[in-house]
């Protein structure tokens, strides 16, 4: 079993900045992929950004130039910086990992609890 636990959501007014961190913990071998989704009410979940493990990084159209992923392989975590942010960007954000894990190096597919971020005035 492998978890993942998100923070620093939060409430903040429109052009402001939040950071989320994403751990994940448990019988860890090895993660090569991470990536942060977001879910709106009344709207589908939707992929914001990914970051692999040789370096790449990806992101949606609205949220590129703004938003910033960040991994750290040493802490099995993740981090999505987010600046100039907009109403629109409100939603529950939610970690994403896969990877394999000990001591059979069986694949995993986790997700976290997901963390909120409203963004108002």
């Amino acid at each position: 079993q492998v978890q993942l636990v998100e923070s620093g959501g939060g409430l903040v007014q429109p052009g402001g900045s939040l950071r989320l961190s994403c751990a994940a913990s448990g019988n860890i071998f090895t993660i090569y992929y991470m990536a942060w989704y977001r879910q709106a009410p009344g709207k589908q979940r939707e992929f914001v950004a990914t970051g692999l493990s040789g370096g790449d990084t990806d992101y949606s159209d609205s949220v590129r130039g703004r938003f910033t992923i960040a991994r750290d392989y040493g802490r099995s975590a993740v981090y999505l910086q987010m600046n100039n942010l907009k109403p629109e960007d409100t939603a529950v954000y939610y970690c994403t990992a896969e990877g394999k894990t000990l001591p059979d190096y069986q694949n995993f597919n986790s997700w976290g609890q997901g963390t909120q971020v409203i963004v108002s005035s």
